[in-house]
């Protein structure tokens, strides 16, 4: 089976937002709050020790608990070795780990990312601090083994958190190398992918049929194909979520462009579009973990505080739907 090719999952679009009546860009006014914030901090005490942790939920097939809001490094961390080019990435992890948040997401088929997060990783001395969650993306069970091994070398560690079969490639050799080397200490969960909605009946019967620990799939507030009866058996399998795609390449962005965050968004605990689009996605209780991808720390700062405070119900669910169709 030949996967098509994803589509380019853009770092969240910089977009025109309206806030309280000012026309700020959501870059500008995340570095305004951060200016504030940092003022506001007594002198001496760390920034990042004023950050609150993140809700999280358990992986099912063994309880161990991972933060709600992760990381996707795709195109965001395809870079040079550049000083300029790297700092605002390492910046990303920072923030990222300040908030007790671990979950990378990468793939071979995302160019020198792997290699990148790996050099990040080690000059913070934070191997340990990360859910490290990557791919197999070829045919044949020795190309596999080859790319296995070189994504333990680009991230320096001899041992990966999370394997996937990247967009269904070849997934029942893979799948049966990776239970071996599960089994062997190599891998702590293996897992399948994919990007399309129509590909989620292929995932659902890989599900039934083998003992895997996660499924990465797409979902957002405009695309809730998983809503009808994808992520109930992913709960009734015991499969742990990790969604990709959250803000539709940044095209959700481009629909609110203009527009003021409504204010009930308040009522969860809600002070950003990009909160408002991770929250409804977060709100789902089979989800464990969603990965939008960033190269900008003041996104990574937003991302996260979907991961805090109140969550919205299902009748606020309903209403957020059917305000972002008005809009």
């Amino acid at each position: 089976m030949v996967a098509p090719k994803h589509p380019a999952r853009q770092d969240d679009a910089d977009v025109r937002i309206v806030r309280a009546g000012t026309g700020l860009s959501r870059a500008e006014f995340l570095l305004l709050a951060a200016a504030a914030a940092l003022a506001a901090t007594s002198a001496g005490r760390s920034a990042a020790s004023e950050v609150r942790p993140i809700e999280t939920r358990k992986i099912p097939k063994t309880g161990e608990a991972l933060p709600v809001i992760g990381l996707g490094t795709w195109q965001s961390f395809d870079i040079g070795r550049s000083a300029s080019e790297r700092a605002p990435r390492r910046q990303v992890l920072e923030a990222l780990f300040a908030a007790n948040a671990s979950v990378i997401d990468s793939s071979p088929m995302y160019g020198r990312a792997e290699g990148v997060t790996g050099d990040l990783l080690a000059g913070l001395g934070a191997r340990t601090k990360a859910f490290i969650a990557t791919k197999v993306w070829v045919q044949g069970r020795e190309r596999g083994v080859q790319q296995m091994e070189e994504s333990f070398r680009q991230f320096q560690t001899e041992r990966i958190d999370l394997m996937q079969v990247h967009n269904l490639l070849d997934w029942r050799t893979h799948l049966a190398t990776m239970r071996a080397w599960k089994e062997a200490g190599r891998f702590r969960y293996i897992g399948v992918t994919h990007y399309t909605s129509a590909s989620l009946a292929d995932l659902a019967a890989i599900m039934r049929a083998e003992p895997i620990d996660f499924v990465q799939m797409a979902y957002s507030i405009a695309a809730r194909e998983p809503e009808r009866s994808f992520l109930a058996l992913c709960a009734e399998k015991g499969v742990a979520v990790m969604v990709n795609r959250p803000f539709e390449s940044g095209a959700l962005f481009g629909e609110i462009r203009g527009r003021k965050l409504p204010d009930w968004a308040a009522e969860f605990d809600c002070a950003s579009w990009a909160q408002f689009f991770l929250k409804y996605i977060v709100s789902h209780p089979s989800v464990t973990c969603v990965i939008p991808a960033t190269s900008k720390p003041q996104h990574m700062a937003d991302n996260l505080g979907a991961g805090r405070g109140r969550l919205p119900d299902a009748a606020m669910r309903k209403r957020m739907v059917e305000h972002v169709r008005s809009l």
